[in-house]
């Protein structure tokens, strides 16, 4: 298992896309944190804190599929690297201005959520040009969904000690400091700089237009609604027995299962059609979800939470695989990032409906939308069989010219590389065009 992570990271380029990239995300992933605290300690209420917090997730959303549409038609320095440079000012206009006017503060986490980088789909559209072979770019997948598993466990204490040491602003400056640090990181590597996305048809629906991906964004939209259900109801159990950490227990575990989970798909070659495979994934996801409405005692309920994430790395990681083989030509950051912000709307949507359905049925009717959750997103895989079907993927073959990862690749027939902007021969990797 090890030897297979360690051989992936020994790739030229590797560890720097993915350090830096998400290095680049910590402004996103602590986003929600550091503008609760921010406005608290500038005397805000907790209704101010929740309204800017949600205008910045929403600006994030309409953002992200956006700014990939630009990266797939002019490149990803072009694009990532201003667009780090206006979210991090309008995060520093945020903490210069403060909340005294409110309009400027709104004004302020607007710019810098649709400015927001598009570096999680931008990472995975490099992946087949940096790897050599399909089995490592699947583990590099797995890899990074581990890998923000841990981003969204560090970010959050960065954002704590910045505080401890300095104040909440300052804390506001240093993490977005970081994120253009990032993002400079990656636009300025030799695959960002060298990645081109093919040719694409004009269509204003643009990777939508897929009916494959439109079924996979409808699946992860309950995966998403599940997943930021539990947070609601984790906090609930923690209530109902008089201890606020539990729920911080069962998190962990959560996140904690996610990592293991993702580590040891990664670690192996799995045959057969991906999206066959992320169907049997979100069945065990949402099987793992369900027994949480029993909530047990905290031992046992901290056990199911453990067990309740062990498939949500590995359904993403296919997820990846899946977004690859049917997003239109041309099109896959755009297509990564709808995967990315389809999921933060469902974990958004899991927040807002759970909460009301906790004061009128407790802790396990809020699990229980977390087990629905789980069972719409299998739902919508099942019914949505045709669209994601192996032949809505069919391959083709065409000739690489010019743009070869190396020696020896000009002229070799492979299946066409949609995704690997820099003709990297990847037999097999990915399938023809859709739409």
């Amino acid at each position: 298992m090890a030897t297979g992570y360690a051989e992936l990271l020994r790739a030229r380029h590797a560890v720097r896309l993915l350090v830096g990239t998400l290095v680049g995300r910590l402004p996103n992933a602590t986003a929600a944190l550091i503008i609760v605290l921010f406005t608290r300690a500038e005397g805000g209420s907790y209704t101010l804190a929740g309204v800017l917090s949600a205008v910045y997730g929403l600006a994030t959303a309409v953002g992200q599929p956006l700014l990939g549409r630009l990266v797939d038609l002019y490149g990803q320095p072009r694009v990532m690297f201003p667009a780090a440079l206006l979210s991090a000012l309008g995060m520093a206009l945020f903490a210069w201005a403060g909340i005294g006017t409110v309009a400027v503060a709104v004004a302020a986490v607007l710019v810098a959520g649709v400015a927001t980088p598009p570096l999680e789909g931008g990472l995975r559209a490099l992946w087949p040009g940096v790897l050599n072979g399909p089995e490592k770019v699947h583990r590099a997948y797995a890899l990074d969904a581990v890998a923000q598993e841990v981003m969204f466990a560090v970010g959050p204490l960065l954002v704590t000690l910045c505080v401890a040491f300095w104040d909440e602003a300052a804390a506001l400056l240093i993490i977005n400091a970081f994120g253009l640090a990032g993002a400079l990181s990656v636009v300025v590597s030799p695959p960002s700089r060298k990645w081109r996305s093919a040719p694409r048809e004009a269509h204003w629906l643009g990777a939508l237009r897929s009916a494959g991906l439109l079924a996979l964004l409808g699946a992860f939209f309950f995966v998403g609604l599940a997943l930021g259900g539990i947070a609601v109801a984790a906090v609930s159990y923690a209530d109902d027995h008089g201890e606020a950490l539990i729920s911080s227990y069962l998190l962990s575990a959560l996140g904690f299962g996610a990592l293991v989970g993702g580590v040891v798909y990664g670690a192996r070659h799995w045959p057969g059609a991906p999206e066959r495979r992320l169907r049997w994934l979100v069945l065990a996801l949402a099987l793992g979800y369900l027994p949480l409405v029993l909530v047990p005692g905290v031992v046992a309920m901290t056990a199911l939470a453990g067990l309740a994430g062990v498939f949500l790395a590995p359904a993403l990681a296919c997820a990846f695989v899946v977004v690859d083989r049917h997003a239109p030509a041309g099109t896959v950051t755009e297509a990564f990032s709808w995967l990315v912000t389809t999921f933060g709307v469902g974990a958004a949507a899991g927040t807002a409906v759970v909460g009301p359905v906790i004061e009128r049925g407790g802790s396990p009717a809020g699990f229980a939308v977390v087990g629905a959750g789980g069972v719409a997103a299998l739902l919508v895989l099942l019914l949505t069989g045709r669209a994601l079907s192996v032949d809505a993927a069919a391959s083709r073959t065409a000739p690489v010219t010019g743009l070869a990862a190396g020696p020896g690749h000009a002229q070799e027939p492979v299946t066409a590389a949609e995704n690997d902007r820099n003709g990297a021969a990847d037999p097999g990797f990915r399938t023809g065009r859709q739409a």
